[in-house]
């Protein structure tokens, strides 16, 4: 019986050699990427820019370091984080174009489109927890200090907070894309995602408060709110899929009537 793939399987050897080969072009692609973007994060000094949410709180000081490599060991994160946006396009198309040749005609098409929503919604995410939730985590936390301390935050230590907190809110931005996914795989359907508003509001206000610590008026309502705003827009991309899904399983089930 013929496969209802129309493509032709690839010997596991070969598999792995192409993987190799796109691996290879990915790593190409980054290494000029991120000098491009050490060039640029040298030339424009995006680490003063980066740093601006917590100049208010230094006093006037500037950002201390305390090992001889934390300056060029800050530059060089910046510039691979940089290094990966810009490289998005090229691994993204590497990507696509290992895992084509397995899919149906009409699973290419959605492929794409979901890699970069899932790219914009990670950056969108990230750019929220920079600009919002990052100044507001840290009037918070700086600000909630005895009158017999005194605040010297190195270099190294805000980077690494800020850049957590920037990752972890990009990933959580993922959400849409994630239920989305499980309900085209038959896991979830939008009925269950309703039925779990509940469990979803409190699942927000939880990790709102995990990923930024603050009372209940500022940092954790700023997070909880777009968290749960996810959830719903989930549930929307939930239903169109679903809708399609039982719109083929029709289709595909008025041809078989047809053909018997």
């Amino acid at each position: 019986m013929a496969s209802s793939n129309p493509t032709t399987e690839m010997p596991f050897l070969e598999h792995l050699e192409e993987l190799r080969q796109r691996l290879f072009k990915v790593v190409a692609a980054l290494a000029v990427t991120v000098t491009i973007a050490f060039v640029l994060v040298v030339k424009f000094n995006a680490i003063s820019w980066l740093a601006q949410p917590i100049q208010p709180y230094l006093g006037g000081r500037k950002l201390v370091f305390t090992h001889p490599g934390d300056s060029f060991s800050i530059t060089m994160t910046v510039s691979l984080g940089m290094g990966v946006v810009l490289a998005a396009p090229v691994i993204l198309y590497q990507l696509w174009a290992f895992v084509s040749p397995a899919l149906y005609q009409r699973e290419k098409r959605i492929v794409i489109p979901v890699l970069f929503a899932a790219s914009g919604l990670f950056a969108l995410g990230a750019a929220a927890a920079f600009k919002l939730v990052l100044p507001f985590a840290l009037e918070f936390l700086l600000g909630f200090q005895s009158s017999a301390l005194e605040a010297m935050i190195t270099a190294r230590d805000y980077f690494d907070f800020a850049i957590s907190l920037c990752l972890v809110m990009g990933a959580v931005f993922e959400l849409p894309i994630v239920l989305t996914g499980l309900t085209a795989l038959g896991i979830v359907t939008p009925q269950q995602l309703r039925g779990w508003r509940r469990q979803a509001l409190i699942g927000s206000m939880l990790g709102a408060a995990i990923i930024t610590p603050g009372d209940l008026i500022t940092t954790t309502l700023m997070v909880m709110v777009p968290l749960y705003g996810l959830y719903e827009a989930s549930i929307v991309s939930s239903a169109i899929v679903h809708r399609r899904l039982q719109r083929r399983g029709l289709e595909a089930a008025g041809d078989v009537e047809a053909l018997a």
